[in-house]
């Protein structure tokens, strides 16, 4: 029997809300569903519906350390919108469709490696613990991730930051006018991973045309060139010119035309808030994009009122572009100096705000470059605005190749810091072992 063109599943989690009326609410997905199901696509023999399972704690301790452990801040909910995206990566992996679309909730970008609370209504990254079952069960190594939501990926950028068998591009409204204030062109990853984490900055404003301009021009002749064994899109929709959240402007037509050129293997939904005038109609014509089907007919009724792009805003896409191709050409070169310049360890220190919970994070966390392998991170965090105080943590992260002088040193790096007791609690996160440790158990 032929494969399906497309697997799609659906998790629009009833029982989880931050708070009824947020604007992160389940009906993100229902009008979608209605309007999937009045259209009458699940009767297509190119789309292929499958059921969400559950996440096990393994696949969410694989991708984050949570602080004080990570069951305690997370709900089945959030199992579920894992275990929907991975649900999606095995009907791909199997052959059963070409492509999937998981549209899951609650999202999940904006969490990074180290989870404290929620921040931009995030606890868990959905896309980074598919991706990292995919390595684990699959093999798969060298993947690109496209994060299309208006908002930074800053949550994703953290946990890929040092890989560079990641290639993390994130097209998003400039973080200087928009949550969560991330996502400059500078912010290129860590000297071993140079150049792996690609931010392109989009001024409010733009539309179709400066979107495609950003894909056609930089983002496909990246991917040409980084040539991945797998393609994830973070699907967020929040660039529609609706969206009550962001500036942007961009329509059901322009998104459609993304995921048609994007041909991404999996796409995972993320933002959106437009529930009635944008997600039934984006998703849509994503949907049928993905499924190599007819998507010139779906547009908003009211898409007259979507905005044009000013000469001032495509006049700085072009130079933005432009900034970005001298960058990329160069990229071998510049993480040559980087390395060089660093030595053998890089360092970042940095404030993290919870803005869901109300806890604020600092952060220092250093890098081991080695020249025989993918050295190890070292993190070290304290939050304020539990309820009982301050909560601080240790922990060592073991890339999947670290060499034996590596595993060693980052194993002892945790062992001083639990003896030292200033920490609450210490763990080490072996990628090669495949476990989430609290030191001294």
């Amino acid at each position: 029997m032929k494969a399906a063109s497309l697997g799609l599943v659906f998790f629009p989690a009833f029982d989880w809300a931050i708070t009824p009326t947020h604007p992160e609410r389940e009906e993100r997905l229902l009008y979608t569903r209605d309007q999937i199901v009045e259209e009458g696509l699940l009767d297509l023999p190119a789309i292929k519906e499958y059921r969400p399972q559950l996440a096990g704690l393994a696949d969410i301790e694989r991708v984050h350390i949570g602080v004080p452990n990570i069951e305690s801040l997370i709900t089945d909910a959030h199992l579920l919108s894992a275990g929907g995206a991975i649900a999606a990566a095995q009907a791909v992996m199997r052959r059963e469709v070409t492509n999937a679309f998981a549209l899951v909730r609650p999202p999940g970008h904006h969490a990074m490696r180290v989870v404290h609370g929620t921040r931009g209504f995030c606890t868990i990254n959905i896309e980074a613990v598919m991706v990292e079952y995919l390595r684990r069960h699959y093999g798969v190594q060298r993947i690109a991730i496209v994060d299309t939501d208006v908002h930074h990926g800053d949550g994703t950028q953290d946990i890929f930051y040092h890989d560079p068998d990641t290639l993390f591009i994130s097209f998003h409204q400039d973080g200087r006018t928009l949550y969560p204030g991330t996502g400059a062109m500078s912010e290129l990853g860590s000297p071993g991973a140079f150049c792996s984490t690609v931010n392109i900055p989009l001024p409010p404003g733009t539309t179709d045309a400066g979107l495609h301009e950003v894909l056609d021009r930089l983002v496909l002749p990246m991917l040409e060139d980084f040539r991945p064994d797998m393609i994830i899109n973070s699907a967020g929709q929040d660039n529609h010119y609706s969206d009550p959240l962001a500036n942007m402007a961009v329509t059901a037509q322009g998104y459609a035309r993304l995921a048609e050129k994007l041909k991404a293997d999996i796409a995972v939904l993320e933002g959106g808030y437009s529930i009635e005038d944008a997600l039934p109609y984006v998703n849509t014509g994503i949907i049928l994009a993905m499924a190599g089907l007819d998507y010139s007919r779906v547009i908003e009724p009211d898409n007259a009122r979507c905005p044009r792009q000013s000469v001032a805003t495509t006049n700085y896409i072009a130079k933005l572009v432009a900034e970005w191709q001298d960058i990329w050409q160069g990229r071998d070169r510049l993480r040559r100096e980087a390395v060089a310049k660093a030595g053998g360890w890089w360092q970042q220190r940095r404030n993290i705000y919870y803005d869901d919970s109300g806890i604020q994070e600092r952060q220092t966390e250093t890098v081991r470059l080695c020249p025989r392998c993918h050295g190890y991170q070292l993190i070290d965090t304290q939050a304020q605005g539990y309820p009982f105080g301050m909560k601080s943590a240790f922990a060592a992260i073991i890339p999947r190749n670290s060499c034996p002088a590596c595993r060693a040193q980052a194993r002892d790096a945790v062992h001083k810091a639990r003896q030292a007791g200033r920490h609450d609690c210490c763990f080490i996160q072996d990628k090669q072992e495949d476990i989430l440790v609290p030191c001294g158990t």
